[in-house]
């Protein structure tokens, strides 16, 4: 099997020894540089630790051939854009189980008209990940909210009342009481 684990470790910025850190549980970056050159073979579970260090999904590194990259031709930097020093790629983003997107018609905040925000899935008890983030909130009635959690009161058993900015200038703080699950933001898809 023909793995592209070097080329989207690269992509996300990580050295041999973050993936290795990253990994449950942790292994050691001449592991990881093995499995990399195919010096020792990867299995289906050794694909699916590293895809979970690497936040991608076990498909995203396996070569496919019929997968189109994005070759990086070019890193903008503080002096401006220069060449690569190697080659490298851009893994495309593909959606994870437990996602739900946002698409904005207006902009609003930092948002613009025909952007794209991809949200993961929380669980009441995961809802602390979120503050001083972005949330999509479910409201009675199929209404939603969607601001920066600033707070979070918790209920006896329950999740309590969230409290959120909207993401313009001048708004009001909204409170949601016991919602049953939210999605925080993760991921904008914007084009130019």
């Amino acid at each position: 099997m023909i793995t592209r684990i070097r080329e989207v470790r690269r992509a996300r910025g990580m050295t041999l020894d973050d993936v290795a850190r990253a990994c449950e549980p942790p292994t050691t970056p001449q592991t990881i540089g093995r499995l990399e050159t195919g010096t020792r073979t990867v299995s289906v579970g050794w694909l699916n630790r590293i895809a979970a260090a690497l936040e991608v999904e076990a498909s995203d590194l396996v070569d496919h051939g019929e997968r189109t990259d994005l070759a990086v031709v070019a890193i903008l930097g503080a002096n401006g854009a220069t060449a690569p020093r190697r080659a490298a790629v851009v893994v495309p983003p593909s959606a994870r189980a437990g996602q739900v997107a946002v698409t904005v018609s207006a902009s609003v905040g930092d948002y613009r008209a025909g952007d794209e925000i991809w949200c993961d899935m929380l669980q009441p008890e995961d809802y602390a990940r979120a503050l001083n983030r972005d949330v999509l909130v479910p409201r009675p009635a199929g209404r939603f909210l969607f601001g920066r959690l600033i707070g979070r009161e918790a209920g006896n058993g329950q999740p309590g009342k969230l409290h959120l900015l909207p993401p313009g200038a001048g708004g009001r703080q909204s409170v949601v009481a016991d919602p049953p699950w939210l999605a925080v933001a993760s991921r904008l898809v914007r084009s130019l």
